[in-house]
């Protein structure tokens, strides 16, 4: 049951160990309906065991995870689908060789009476729904791999939107891509906020995450070094946050000593 107008997922002051190494430590983050938070940091700031955490991975070791205002503890990630939370990988579990509608209904096909495929059904529901999200594919019978990786992306959040996510985590979608193909990839996250949905988009760019972003969640060595609305922050301190700020001041100064 949700409560009142409780955050979709929240957070608060989440820690989760391996051995003797404090992966997130005092970690809070909230998604909201129609929102979309940014998590930024470097290679080992976190990121990657936050996902696991919400995703239903991982379980966390303090603090609480609630969903729709109801302190849970995922098990599973069929858990968190069953929830209503879908991760998109940057690895994008994909078939290259079969068409746009085999992947987009991969594990989920539909079936008549008798076992067998209902083929056309799939190929009109997946046509319509990427369309819905604006991504107008010439043919879904073309083989996926066929697609550039930013359309690859565009499938997979249109897939999660049909099946039923009202949260989309979504793990370095614009990693691997260039400039034109990261537009593309930041207006879908765009049009799946503006349909309502929850969205944690994890990066280390600030450059992506700020156009679409409207809270960000700086990480580093698994802890929160910034947590603010986009009101009250500029792309410049984003930057500076993730370029180490301080840290780098106080080098800088340090050389400039020794010259």
């Amino acid at each position: 049951m949700s409560t009142g107008n409780a955050p979709l997922v929240e957070l608060r002051d989440i820690g989760k160990r391996y051995g003797s190494v404090n992966a997130l430590e005092g970690v809070s983050l909230t998604v909201e309906a129609g929102r979309v938070t940014c998590v930024l940091g470097d290679n080992g700031a976190g990121k990657s065991t936050l996902i696991k955490v919400i995703a239903g991975l991982h379980r966390h070791d303090s603090g609480e995870l609630l969903i729709d205002g109801e302190p849970t503890s995922l098990a599973s990630p069929r858990q968190a689908l069953e929830r209503g939370i879908a991760t998109v990988y940057q690895d994008l579990a994909v078939v290259g060789l079969m068409p746009v509608w085999r992947n987009f209904f991969l594990g989920s096909e539909l079936t008549n009476a008798l076992g067998a495929l209902r083929v056309n059904e799939m190929k009109r529901i997946a046509k319509q729904e990427l369309l819905d999200m604006g991504i107008d594919l010439r043919d879904v019978e073309q083989p996926i791999g066929t697609l550039s990786g930013g359309e690859r992306q565009c499938v997979a959040i249109a897939r999660a939107v049909h099946f039923g996510a009202r949260v989309l985590i979504l793990d370095e979608p614009t990693a691997a891509l260039g400039v034109k193909q990261s537009g593309i990839v930041l207006r879908y996250i765009a049009r799946a906020r503006d349909r309502g949905l929850g969205v944690v988009f994890i990066t280390h760019n600030p450059h992506h995450a700020f156009p679409v972003g409207d809270r960000f969640l700086v990480l580093k060595r698994g802890s929160s070094i910034a947590n603010r609305a986009k009101a009250d922050i500029t792309i410049d301190e984003l930057t500076r946050l993730m370029a180490g700020g301080q840290e780098l001041e106080a080098l800088a100064q340090e050389l400039a000593g020794e010259v």
